[in-house]
């Protein structure tokens, strides 16, 4: 049971890696298709929060684990 719910926080730290990472790049590459009222630095700073917060938590995660391979 325990490496099931480590192996879905892994999942799910990951895929907000994934999502904001889209976001960033949507919004370095394709700025013409971003909103004139959306603070663009503001955005930035927020998705890349979320980018060091999900993978400070997968390296924190990773002292969870079974060492044994449970």
């Amino acid at each position: 049971m325990r490496a099931v719910l480590i192996e879905a926080l892994e999942k799910q730290y990951e895929a907000e890696i994934a999502a904001a990472d889209a976001v960033i790049k949507l919004i370095l590459e394709k700025s013409v298709a971003i909103s004139d009222h959306i603070n663009i630095q503001k955005e930035l700073d927020c998705q890349l929060h979320k980018v060091a917060s999900a993978e400070e938590k997968l390296q924190v995660l990773k002292d969870y684990e079974d060492p044994k391979g449970e």
